[in-house]
């Protein structure tokens, strides 16, 4: 048999060499290039005056209802700051994106966000492209499709901040849990689509499943206040629908999500725990017109209820943990309306409002406040599709001191939003 013999130098060239420079184009079968992810930075800095000290708001609450939803707050020894949190300077996030496909079957895609405190995983999941009858897979660490806003990252908000509802029941970064999703298009006409979600249930505002212990007990075997609860514990449901009426799109929706409560914050300010079953109830419309291919009106509502019922502790003193029955039944909705004059300047305006308080603690209704409200104005300029300016205006009278008093905060926020790389496109 004949043997051919090549020369070292043409070996290695052979070996290191791209496949696509050497095989016909009918046999190749890899390009480098399809598998290089789609990367995407996003920076996310304001500057933040308020008519409050730093000091000052991290002490407010809304009654019955949430604390620390404004400034810098402690929780499981770490400290937590919102976006826009203090005044003068701050540097929110750098986002980086990664996305792209696996294979004919799937896609993934990564959501990593960086400020001064470390770095967070906000999203990392897969999604399947090949499943029949109108089906859709996603699993990993996700946000979920709750409502309208909720699947939305922050750098796609029509204001610098959440709604009051997201932040007071569900905090700035809303339900983002690990888990599935599940989602099936109706072969109809129309966009019908209905999705099911099962998740971890960690929300620290929420949902939880962590055991709590009593923090008065010297015996370290000593039994907790609360057992831990099985995960996942958090399931949600939503039905969500298009129609378009001429240059007009009517976009309605409603979700439900259920899930175990297991929410301690013993090492607050003010010691408390928590630990029962929540509901969330959800009902979002967003209707968008069209002037032409860049002007259009916006309205998007939605509105909250929660029911969260179980035992509250309370520790009065350093020796002493008490409980008693609780119920919550809270209630709110914000509307907003933008107007995108052109492709570079946008206008909008947004009232909150959580009128509903009930507080039932061991079968006798307290006497709480309601009709926590704010008001927001913005006006941003966009030089470019990836560079954003936005000014931004809050009257917030939602909110009370230690002392029980109503407080109104004034706020002025100056955002800016810079983005370089490819990066998926978003939701209409």
């Amino acid at each position: 048999m004949q043997k051919t013999f090549i020369s070292l130098p043409l070996f290695y060239a052979l070996l290191f060499a791209d496949a696509a420079t050497i095989l016909p184009v009918e046999k190749r079968t890899f390009e480098q290039s399809k598998f290089i992810p789609d990367i995407s930075l996003i920076l996310d800095a304001s500057y933040v005056t308020r008519n409050k000290t730093d000091d000052e708001i991290a002490h407010y609450e809304i009654p019955g209802v949430a604390h620390g939803i404004m400034g810098a707050h402690a929780h499981d020894g770490n400290s937590h700051a919102t976006y826009n949190a203090y005044n003068g300077f701050n540097l929110n996030y750098g986002e980086l994106v990664l996305s792209s496909s696996v294979d004919p079957y799937f896609t993934l895609d990564g959501t990593f966000h960086f400020s001064e405190n470390g770095v967070e995983i906000e999203e990392a999941y897969f999604t399947s492209t090949a499943l029949p009858y109108g089906l859709r897979l996603r699993g990993g660490k996700l946000l979920s499709n709750f409502g309208r806003l909720n699947s939305q990252h922050h750098h796609y908000w029509d204001f610098g901040d959440m709604p009051l509802i997201y932040q007071a029941f569900l905090g700035d970064h809303g339900i983002n849990e690990k888990g599935v999703q599940l989602q099936w298009v109706a072969p109809t006409e129309t966009y019908l689509m209905f999705g099911g979600e099962v998740l971890q249930g960690e929300n620290e505002m929420m949902f939880g499943t962590a055991s709590i212990a009593d923090p008065t007990a010297t015996d370290p075997d000593a039994a907790p206040l609360a057992e831990s609860a099985d995960a996942p514990a958090l399931f949600v449901a939503y039905a969500k629908t298009a129609v378009d009426i001429g240059e007009t799109t009517v976009m309605p929706g409603i979700s439900y999500a259920r899930g175990t409560s297991r929410l301690d914050h013993f090492e607050d300010e003010t010691p408390h725990a928590f630990s029962g079953m929540s509901s969330l109830y959800g009902a979002d419309l967003t209707v968008k017109h069209y002037f032409d291919s860049y002007s259009f009106l916006t309205w998007q509502s939605e509105w909250m209820m929660r029911d969260m019922k179980g035992t509250q502790y309370a520790q009065p003193d350093a020796n002493t943990t008490t409980s008693a029955s609780l119920r919550k039944e809270q209630a709110g909705y914000y509307t907003q309306l933008v107007y995108a004059y052109n492709m570079n300047w946008r206008a909008g305006v947004r009232y909150d409002n959580i009128y509903q308080n009930d507080v039932t603690k061991n079968d006798v209704l307290q006497d709480m406040e309601d009709g926590f409200e704010r008001i927001s104005a913005m006006v941003e300029y966009h030089p470019s599709e990836f560079s954003r300016f936005r000014l931004q205006y809050n009257h917030n009278t939602a909110l009370y001191n230690e002392d029980g008093q109503r407080q109104s905060v004034d706020t002025i926020m100056l955002q800016a939003n810079i983005a370089i790389g490819a990066h998926a496109a978003h939701d209409f």
